[in-house]
């Protein structure tokens, strides 16, 4: 199942820009920045000291340059000879004078620190991003599964996306660290519950308190079959953890398996009194390993049937579209607390926490239904129904 990661999350409208396109802008603007504002104050300080040449010159020869410099053809050396006297001789020389050398390295030295300041703050997204994933970190080396990445808007694309996947690499550990806090305790009850059930039985039969006949060894047989399927479950778990999980695929009819495993618990759906009602194409085909998904099935029905059979009901459907096909199990019983559909295919979770092996199964069946559905490239969720009950949803790859 993919677990929804509860992390902040960036606004639709807010676009997202691959690293490359971030980088590449940023370090455009600031070069055509830098060049237009290097040639603007090189234009300024020309203005400004035209201004003040042109201010202290008299007035009959101001007049006569302005018109000169419109069309200085026409008098080439009064042309000369104004700006010679006024602007001196070097003006004229076909390179930059010292003067402007002088003036353009204070330009360029005095513009390195705004550009360093702007530089430094165009970062700024991916610096608090990066510093966000090490904060992150930090607390998560401390043991604090509970901490989330924050996101930052204008941060590039890539980063956003490490954060989020952070996010759900802490999520997925901080079920593993309940899974593994939560199981040695549940796995030593579970096992010794059993266990001692079968010891005590063969030690009263020793001792001569219960009479050594077919019965009693039966009950014993009963303990240790149970002990064996809860083993049995684990390893199953384990492999499907480890990737070992094999999946034998082949072509059938999903309306048949459907009907095969509800056949199986005929006679515990008519002692409920359940209303079946399917909603599935009698000829549609999947490809998936057909006893896997059938013990999906089983397990899903058989959890209706164990906490939602005052409900009622139990609706099937199935339909494909997009490439995905959709499975559903609805009951109308008294519902998920919405706290707990987070946690419902964790290993050993169960609706209430006192119930036992008699009443609430292992807790692994949801567990590996989930494990299963994985294996096929699927996935599985559970959600409330509107007017009460639960519907759990199996997606799974559709050609």
């Amino acid at each position: 199942m993919k677990n929804e990661v509860n992390s902040p999350r960036l606004p639709f409208w807010i676009p997202r820009s691959p690293l490359w396109r971030w980088v590449s802008v940023r370090i455009i603007t600031l070069t055509i920045g830098t060049a237009i504002a290097v040639a603007f104050c090189m234009w300024l300080r020309f203005a400004i000291w035209n201004a003040i040449v042109t201010r202290d010159m008299p007035a009959q020869d101001r007049i006569e340059l302005e018109h000169l410099v419109k069309d200085p053809h026409r008098d080439k050396h009064r042309f000369r000879q104004l700006i010679d006297r006024y602007y001196g001789v070097e003006y004229g020389y076909p390179e930059i004078e010292n003067k402007d050398w002088e003036v353009l390295g204070i330009l360029v030295i005095g513009t390195m620190p705004v550009i360093v300041l702007l530089g430094v703050w165009m970062s700024r997204p991916v610096v608090r991003q990066f510093s966000y994933v090490v904060r992150a970190a930090k607390e998560v080396a401390r043991g604090n599964f509970s901490f989330r990445v924050q996101l930052v808007a204008r941060a590039p694309e890539e980063f956003q996306e490490l954060a989020t996947d952070f996010n759900e690499m802490i999520t997925k550990l901080e079920r593993y660290e309940r899974e593994i806090r939560d199981s040695s305790a549940i796995l030593a009850h579970e096992l010794r519950t059993p266990l001692n059930a079968a010891m005590g039985r063969l030690q009263g039969m020793i001792d001569g308190v219960f009479p050594a006949n077919p019965a009693q060894l039966q009950m014993v047989l009963l303990r240790l079959e149970l002990l064996n399927r809860l083993v049995s479950d684990l390893h199953f778990l384990s492999l499907a953890r480890a990737g070992q999980l094999q999946i034998v695929k082949e072509s059938f009819q999903l309306n048949e398996l459907i009907d095969e495993r509800l056949s199986w618990v005929d006679a515990k759906i008519i002692t409920h009194g359940m209303q079946v009602r399917k909603q599935v194409d009698p000829n549609l085909m999947v490809n998936a390993d057909r006893s896997r998904l059938g013990q999906v099935f089983s397990i899903l029905i058989d959890n209706v049937l164990r906490y939602a059979a005052d409900g009622g009901h139990l609706d099937v459907s199935a339909f494909a579209a997009k490439g995905a096909l959709t499975i559903e199990f609805s009951d109308r019983g008294s519902g998920i607390d919405p706290k707990n559909l987070s946690r419902m295919f964790d290993r050993f979770w169960r609706a209430e926490d006192s119930r036992g092996l008699h009443s609430g199964g292992s807790g692994l069946g949801l567990s590996i239904a989930s494990a299963i559905c994985v294996a096929h490239g699927g996935s599985i969720g559970a959600l409330n129904r509107n007017g009460g009950g639960a519907t759990i949803h199996i997606t799974l790859p559709f050609a």
